[in-house]
């Protein structure tokens, strides 16, 4: 019989406290967050049993408090399996560091480190002088520095060479990424005032020579990195608008957004500037992500000139914008790896999933296909293999696709498809792909452990692989 009389059978607060498989997870949580969730579940219990239903024993208590703490204390910001099709997905936190960038990381964490001390002379250093050589030897820039992100790299170089004064920018480079960042109101927040010139879709040479005035502070290209501009179109090649720069004696700033060090085609993707070449054609100032194409953390270099790099140094915003000890030993170690061009695309795990070869990964699709099925068809989806077609992301080679293949799982009706969807975002680990034309398609391109895959799939379906 459920009700009143139950209730004084109700354990208290303190007597569950006091049960011996209380105390593991008061080690692990803490007293008075168990103490709270205790009383919620306690409190839970009394509602359904006033309303017919049944006493748990003294384990069924402890088991719902146990689920509600992990529900607790589980972290968004966790593992998942990125199988959307988007190698560098920016709300998927874009590169995964290689092995060599996650230990330099770890033992900056542990240990106190050199980060602005020199060893030699035993007086202060600088930070950057841990990346400094490094991105001078790869890009043969004559300086360079280091900020938390390139649209931080943009602000500062404006700031510090031309604030108070003109940039001259063409119509069709006035970018928008992300949704708050918008090139016009970087520049105003930068202090320098917009001079645009040529078309959406042309300009030439003569429009940035018509610009340049004794107020102009310097000229600004910028990189279309998510979008392209087809059709009847013109640009001023960047040797051509360094030499016009020059002749003028301002400065020439090129942003080139993610920015790479290797050319990509000969990965079999499409071409991108290099930063080695945007700096021979002779840009003052270069600048570039670390997060993206580079397949490191997140931050943003400034390479090029000596003078200027000095300049944007002794700007107050460089602290403003500085990285820590972390990030620059995850970055110079991800830097190394460029000195061995040979084995880059088998230790940078950006590389390695964006140079895998379609059969590859329809050979891993084909192998996973059936034991994806067995675990989804009891609850009625089927599952068959299919061609995808992957993306660089975070605006690289933005209308240029990649062969790819993955699991294409479909359902009754649509409502059964966004309630697997759902279910998948639930796990532990969760996994995200994409709904597209009445199916869930999982890309497998990033798939790099197909054991775990199956193993949370396991979890989300209650099955066991066989």
């Amino acid at each position: 019989m459920s009700g009143p009389a139950d209730l004084r059978a109700l354990p208290s607060v303190d007597q569950m406290l006091k049960a011996p498989a209380a105390s593991p997870l008061v080690e692990r949580h803490g007293r008075t967050v168990v103490t709270d969730e205790l009383r919620t579940v306690l409190g839970e219990i009394r509602i359904a049993v006033r309303g017919g239903g049944v006493l748990p024993d003294e384990e069924g208590i402890l088991a719902s408090l146990v689920s509600r703490l992990d529900y607790r204390d589980r972290s968004n910001l966790r593992p998942l399996f990125n199988l959307t099709g988007t190698v560098l997905h920016t709300n998927l936190g874009r590169a995964l560091l290689a092995e060599e960038a996650i230990a330099a990381a770890i033992d900056a964490m542990r240990e106190a480190a050199a980060l602005e001390f020199d060893l030699d002379t035993g007086r202060r250093g600088e930070r950057d002088s841990h990346l400094r050589e490094l991105l001078c030897e790869l890009t043969g820039a004559e300086d360079a520095t280091v900020v938390n992100n390139n649209a931080a790299a943009v602000l500062i170089a404006l700031n510090a060479i031309g604030a108070g004064r003109q940039a001259i920018v063409s119509r069709g480079e006035l970018i928008e990424i992300g949704g708050a960042f918008r090139m016009p109101d970087i520049m105003e927040r930068a202090g320098v005032d917009l001079v645009e010139v040529g078309t959406t879709n042309r300009t030439h040479a003569k429009d940035y020579i018509k610009a340049i005035s004794p107020e102009t502070a310097l000229i600004l290209k910028v990189h279309t990195s998510n979008y392209r501009i087809e059709g009847f179109t013109k640009e001023v090649p960047g040797a051509e608008l360094a030499a016009i720069a020059h002749e003028a004696g301002v400065p020439l700033l090129n942003d080139l957004g993610s920015g790479t060090l290797v050319d990509l085609s000969r990965y079999g993707l499409g071409k991108e500037p290099t930063v080695r070449e945007a700096v021979a054609e002779g840009a003052d100032l270069v600048t570039f992500s670390g997060d993206k194409l580079l397949g490191g953390p997140q931050a943003g270099f400034i390479v090029g000139r000596r003078d200027l790099i000095a300049e944007i140094n002794r700007n107050p915003l460089k602290r403003v914008l500085r990285v820590d000890k972390i990030r620059i030993a995850a970055m110079v170690a991800t830097l190394k790896l460029y000195r061995d061009p040979d084995r880059l695309a088998s230790r940078l795990p950006t590389l390695r999933m964006l140079s895998r070869r379609e059969p590859e990964v329809r050979s891993q699709a084909e192998q996973l296909a059936p034991q994806v099925e067995a675990l989804l068809a009891r609850n009625g989806y089927a599952v068959e293999v299919c061609r995808c077609a992957s993306q660089i992301g975070s605006g690289a080679l933005p209308v240029d696709t990649i062969p790819s293949a993955g699991l294409r799982i479909t359902a009754s009706s649509g409502s059964a498809l966004e309630a697997l969807s759902t279910l998948f975002r639930s796990l532990s680990r969760p996994i995200l792909g994409r709904l597209q034309d009445g199916a869930l398609i999982l890309d497998l391109r990033c798939l790099s452990d197909d054991a775990a895959l199956l193993e949370s799939l396991s979890e989300g379906t209650g099955h066991a692989v066989v």
